[in-house]
């Protein structure tokens, strides 16, 4: 199970929406095929493993491990459990179920009811932690959620006119072209589009760019912005009141996807925004926006994740501090946080962590 999740780590930010999938075939205690899903829309890992067994005849007696239970029905490919099942495979081994509507079980029980002797939950939690976007989000049915930011050594996200650009280093600054890559899509919200003129797009490193999220609840941020540039498409929630309005015309006609949204408390309401995100496959978005749509977020628990580069570099006592963005008063207000991973990027500190929501 251990060599899936290794295979499985191949297809990171080249499979979204779908999840890393690797597969092994093993008999006579030997490695007999091997694979993993390369691409979106492309073969899934049980295929490509069992495509590349030399000798066919052994997969009658052979044990197949995949991390993530073999889909069931019809989409991009055909179902991996009809094709486990034409082989003659006895055994299957699962690390963890699919929780995706069009699978959540159907695959083991199929091949149960075949008569396959299924072992599941091997290495459960490695397996969800390789997967929690994917995971996460058909659990939750919205999007996985990773908050992130920048801060210096004494706790400011921004100066006291509000520059927030480079407080990090180039080394991290890269880490955050290759985190853009990861995810499906990333989000900004006006007064960030505004400020920076952020493009948002992959370039540091090889990657798919996301698919770029705009709130812009009164349309302010111009057609001439990066954001709406040919490099990546972008997706624009505004206002509800401006549905059939003039104003919107020009988003229209530059192909720009449009969603309108009630509006709540002079804001545009983030559990609609995402209802409508994971309606559009969108299962992952980085939120690489202001310190309003981060506290907004944390306020409404709708944060799964945090990305925190912290650099060594004082900005004093008149900025933006990192709790304020958080929308808390103090320290002790804070969510209940795990700390996941800490590594140097250049002379920054790279935080990756999880919220503990009830």
């Amino acid at each position: 199970m251990n060599l899936c999740l290794k295979l499985a780590k191949k297809g990171l930010g080249k499979v979204h929406p779908n999840p890393m999938v690797g597969s092994v075939i093993v008999a006579d205690d030997q490695i007999i095929g091997k694979g993993y899903h390369k691409a979106y829309g492309g073969p899934h890992a049980e295929v490509n493993a069992i495509r590349s067994v030399q000798d066919q005849s052994l997969l009658s007696k052979s044990t197949l491990y995949v991390n993530l239970e073999p889909c069931s029905h019809y989409g991009k490919t055909p179902p991996c459990s009809d094709l486990i099942l034409k082989h003659g495979i006895p055994n299957v081994v699962i690390g963890s179920s699919d929780p995706f509507d069009e699978v959540a079980g159907k695959g083991i029980a199929k091949l149960r009811a075949a008569g396959l002797n299924v072992i599941s939950d091997v290495l459960k939690e490695k397996c969800f932690e390789l997967n929690e976007a994917f995971l996460t989000s058909h659990t939750k049915k919205r999007p996985f959620i990773i908050i992130k930011y920048a801060q210096s050594l004494d706790g400011f996200i921004a100066t006291g006119n509000q520059i927030s650009k480079w407080i990090s280093g180039i080394e991290s600054r890269t880490h955050t072209h290759r985190l853009r890559s990861w995810y499906c899509g990333i989000m900004i919200g006006t007064q960030t589009a505004l400020r920076d003129n952020p493009t948002l797009t992959v370039r540091h490193v090889k990657g798919r760019h996301p698919i770029r999220i705009l709130l812009d609840r009164t349309l302010e941020v111009p057609l001439s912005f990066n954001i709406y540039n040919s490099d990546a498409p972008t997706i624009l929630f505004t206002s509800k009141c401006y549905e059939g309005h003039p104003k919107v015309e020009p988003y229209l006609k530059k192909n720009i996807q449009v969603f309108y949204i009630v509006d709540d408390n002079g804001s545009l309401n983030l559990n609609d925004v995402f209802a409508i995100l994971y309606r559009e496959n969108i299962i992952s978005v980085l939120v690489e926006g202001g310190s309003q749509l981060i506290s907004s977020l944390v306020k409404l628990e709708l944060c799964d994740k945090f990305n925190v580069f912290v650099a060594p570099k004082y900005l004093g006592s008149d900025g933006l501090s990192a709790i304020q963005s958080l929308g808390l008063t103090t320290p002790s207000d804070a969510p209940k946080l795990t700390f996941n991973t800490f590594k140097r990027y250049g002379n920054d500190l790279f935080i990756d962590g999880h919220f503990l929501w009830h």
